[in-house]
């Protein structure tokens, strides 16, 4: 039976990874020893299912008494849904007992920064979720860009705004590198941009490339995690899907919890 083009797309890469993998002989890869890492995809202003998988996670951690966990959102707290402010705050505030946590910028929190820096466009923010960033804020209403920048600066708390500037592109943890939206092929992971690990999207995503750890992402909607030879993919449109997903990793072993 013939493939079609976008299925031979999609298995060719994972197919040269892989291969790639066995010549090398690479372990599979791990996390530290004792280590349960728990990453959470895009979350874009949904407090409430951020509140129910975290609920989840606390749970499942408590399930495994012997291990460290290790929570990494990736990005993309802001925007599209109605509660970015909240989840900031939440975000801010203590973890859950005995966690380890680790926040990832989204392209969604770059753009909201240029905005307020003065280094980026309004409507480019605007248009891809900002308005309901701005609503959060009580900055809803205003037309004028130097208005809205002027109001925004006086809403956003300084503990949210100095939260955003803290945000880190990426971590790495045993066999695995957490991004926003991925790394760029052919340049080693010591030397990505900020930029691409914030934005980059289809020379990553047809990447058959090993590259040395598997990469968690987010960034991209699909329906269900995307599970690659090279890549995991988390982003599954919790703001209008309402299904928030977090990747577990323990040792070899990987699974998922979502809302």
């Amino acid at each position: 039976m013939l493939r079609s083009a976008a299925a031979v797309d999609i298995v060719k890469p994972m197919i040269v990874s892989v291969l790639n993998r066995l010549r090398k002989k690479q372990p599979a890869p791990r996390t530290e020893p004792g280590q349960r890492i728990y990453a959470i995809g895009d979350i874009h202003g949904r407090i409430d299912l951020f509140a129910a998988l975290m609920d989840m996670i606390v749970a499942d951690a408590a399930s495994v008494a012997d291990r460290s966990p290790v929570l990494i959102c990736l990005g993309d707290y802001i925007d599209r849904g109605p509660a970015s402010d909240r989840i900031i705050e939440s975000l801010i505030g203590p973890p859950p007992d005995g966690f380890q946590t680790h926040y990832l910028m989204g392209n969604h929190e770059d753009m909201m920064l240029q905005f307020i820096d003065g280094t980026g466009s309004a409507d480019v923010w605007l248009n891809n979720g900002g308005e309901q960033t701005l609503a959060a804020y009580d900055c809803a209403g205003v037309e004028d860009p130097a208005l809205i920048r002027q109001k925004l600066r006086a809403n956003v708390p300084a503990r949210h705004l100095a939260f955003l500037r803290s945000l880190k592109s990426h971590r790495q943890e045993g066999g695995y590198l957490f991004v926003h939206a991925g790394i760029r092929p052919g340049v080693a992971i010591d030397l990505q941009s900020d930029t691409d690990m914030m934005w980059i999207r289809e020379a990553f995503l047809k990447s058959g490339e090993d590259f040395g750890k598997i990469v968690v992402h987010g960034h991209t909607v699909r329906p269900e995690p995307e599970i690659r030879a090279n890549r995991i993919g988390i982003d599954t449109g919790a703001w209008r899907t309402g299904v928030l997903t977090c990747l577990v990793l323990d040792g070899e072993e990987r699974k998922f919890l979502s809302t």
